[in-house]
């Protein structure tokens, strides 16, 4: 789900309310009422009455959107579930076709904004499986239900504002479909995303999102570049980790030179040395220490989550970029083991725990971020244990008996 870039701020910070067990003041204005006074804004902006009225005419709270909306997979799958519902062989050979198929008009977006053609092709079989499905929820009636249930209300009421600036545009029609969430055709752009970075690439005259290819490549390079895509460089690559590797030094937030790294112990996967290349990395453990592979990645892993902020996205658009490239499946092992995936609920445990000892969680929203991250790597390194800034069970367990009353 593509955000606009000065919202990602805001969108983190808003993940809070029904969650927690509070009721925001939006949800409990009356839906008629909310409308009403979203009407007002709308026109105010510009918008036409007649606009305005074509696109939420008759529309009213769908159940069923926020339900999707308290279980997205980010927060309730384990690294390899969510990995192996991504990129499977079949994914991997269609978008190697679709890669040569379409391959001289890839070449000439990226020549224009600098994107490689196999990123693109990976971002587009991860958001529609490459145009295949773009949602079939009603966009307005989404919008519209998640803008006043309030728990990220401010953030969908701009949505659904730039929505109808959308259809003012003729860009859309007052009746499209999107996913559950409001995400749009096949690159699933949010409409402020859509708003502020489309493109005609094909000089129709008309941002197609849905039915032109070159405007869905375009304007997703456009996206990436505007974020800060580096063409000079890759995302990253799985590494191996030396017995004794001070976990510590890990996470997003912490970037050393490939030299730093290779002297404290990373390794390429294959086991010899990093590239002696000057570009600084971060070590991260997308499934947690022993449990799955550790990769060194580069600022265009970080441009990639401004694209979706979840860790497990960004290194499955890498790893898939890879494989359309020619790379084989990633070498770690899996854990023997069926994974547990914690639940939000016990992720927010995890925070009020931590909080309760005195760490900086960020909040307790059930969203693991890299504020939570870092307070979960400070517990580690007190309580001896590989300070990896990753949520588990038996982490949830420690924090219980450290917090228990005596």
């Amino acid at each position: 789900m593509r955000i606009s870039l000065g919202w990602l701020g805001l969108f983190a910070g808003l993940v809070v309310g029904l969650v927690a067990g509070v009721t925001p003041a939006s949800a409990a204005i009356a839906f008629d009422d909310w409308l009403n006074g979203l009407r007002r804004d709308a026109l105010a902006r510009g918008i036409a009455p007649a606009t305005f009225d074509a696109a939420l005419s008759g529309v009213r709270p769908n159940p069923r959107i926020i339900e999707l909306d308290r279980r997205q997979p980010e927060f309730t799958q384990t690294f390899w579930t969510y990995l192996d519902q991504r990129i499977s062989s079949q994914r991997v050979s269609r978008g190697q076709a679709l890669l040569e198929q379409h391959r001289p008009l890839l070449e000439a977006v990226h020549r224009r904004y600098g994107v490689p053609p196999r990123f693109l092709v990976a971002f587009w079989g991860l958001e529609s499986n490459f145009g295949d499905f773009t949602g079939d929820h009603r966009l307005f009636s989404s919008l519209a239900t998640l803008a006043h249930d309030g728990r990220r209300g401010a953030f969908f009421r701009e949505q659904l504002l730039a929505a109808l600036e959308l259809v003012e545009r003729g860009d859309i029609p007052a009746r499209a479909t999107a996913s559950w969430a409001g995400a749009m055709g096949q690159p699933q752009f949010m409409p402020t995303t859509y708003r502020d970075f489309a493109v005609d690439f094909d000089g129709s005259g008309r941002r197609d999102l849905w039915g032109s290819l070159a405007d869905v490549f375009a304007s997703s390079a456009n996206y990436l570049t505007k974020a800060g895509w580096d063409p000079a460089y890759t995302w990253g690559r799985e590494v191996r980790i030396s017995p004794g590797f001070d976990y510590a030094v890990t996470g997003l937030d912490n970037r050393r030179s490939l030299l730093t790294w290779q002297q404290l112990g990373v390794r390429q996967a294959d086991g010899s040395d990093l590239p002696a290349a000057d570009i600084a990395g971060s070590v991260i453990f997308p499934g947690g220490a022993g449990r799955g592979p550790a990769f060194v990645v580069y600022g265009n892993f970080h441009t990639i989550m401004a694209w979706n902020r979840s860790i497990l996205y960004a290194v499955s658009v890498g790893h898939l970029a890879d494989r359309l490239a020619g790379d084989g499946p990633l070498r770690t092992p899996r854990p023997a083991q069926a994974e547990t995936p914690l639940s939000r609920r016990e992720v927010m445990e995890i925070q009020r725990r931590l909080v309760d000892l005195g760490y900086d969680t960020g909040g307790v929203d059930g969203l693991v971020g890299q504020n939570t991250r870092s307070a979960i790597r400070s517990f580690q390194q007190q309580a001896a244990l590989p300070a990896d800034g990753f949520p588990t069970l038996d982490l949830l367990e420690r924090l219980r008996t450290a917090t228990a009353s005596p």
